[in-house]
């Protein structure tokens, strides 16, 4: 059985890279790249892979939303995040959208191959380093309903707070979302409302600080 896999990164480089190394093995196959989350989850739609290798620091949609909206829509494919943050915030919080896998960037590709390969057998796994975080976690009783923007705010919320972080005019993310001029607005005050903040950089900080977006506007 040949292992269909998706790649998406920001960064061109990485995700060649990701694609050579790949290729070297006889029981996978590069479908498809994307440079964020939003065509990630238009090419898993549209391709049906096994896996999507997928970053967090994604501009549009992050890695958490999308691995989210792909574990809704399209069940069966498996979310393997690769990052570069090994903090709680980011770990669990993939792990609870839905991802079957978290290493780091800095991981061998014998341990990528490893992760894709246990995941399509409805395994899970980590990095060494990130489990440790997640039992810590565990057992200090680590739990989502603290004060974070993933506990807060609704899930369209957060999407339009990244893109709101990133620069986006209110047009500009009714034509990115489908959703009306109205409900954009709409959504943006609920947010400042939930928050407690009242200007955009306020809540382009807040968006950052909180790992919805990695990108300066």
């Amino acid at each position: 059985m040949t292992i269909k896999i998706i790649l998406a990164d920001d960064h061109q480089i990485v995700r060649r890279g990701l694609r050579t190394l790949l290729a070297g093995e006889p029981d996978m196959k590069v479908l498809a790249e994307a440079d964020n989350g939003r065509t990630a989850l238009q090419l898993v739609k549209k391709l049906h892979p096994d896996v999507i290798i997928m970053d967090i620091s994604m501009p549009d949609l992050n890695g958490m939303e999308a691995a989210r909206q792909i574990r809704d829509e399209c069940p069966g494919v498996k979310v393997i995040a690769l990052s570069m943050h090994s903090d709680s915030l980011f770990v669990l919080n993939m792990l609870k959208a839905g991802a079957s896998g978290y290493l780091l960037k800095d991981c061998a590709l014998e341990e990528l191959v490893k992760a894709v390969r246990l995941v399509v057998k409805d395994k899970t796994y980590l990095s060494p380093g990130v489990s440790d975080i997640v039992i810590k976690d565990f057992i200090s009783g680590w739990t989502s309903t603290g004060a974070s923007a993933f506990s807060i705010l609704s899930n369209r919320e957060r999407e339009v707070l990244q893109l709101l972080a990133e620069g986006q005019s209110t047009n500009q993310i009714a034509h990115t979302l489908c959703v009306s001029v109205k409900t954009v607005e709409a959504h943006r005050k609920a947010i400042m409302n939930k928050l407690g903040i009242r200007s955009i950089a306020e809540l382009t900080k807040y968006a950052i600080r909180q790992g919805i977006t990695f990108l300066e506007p």
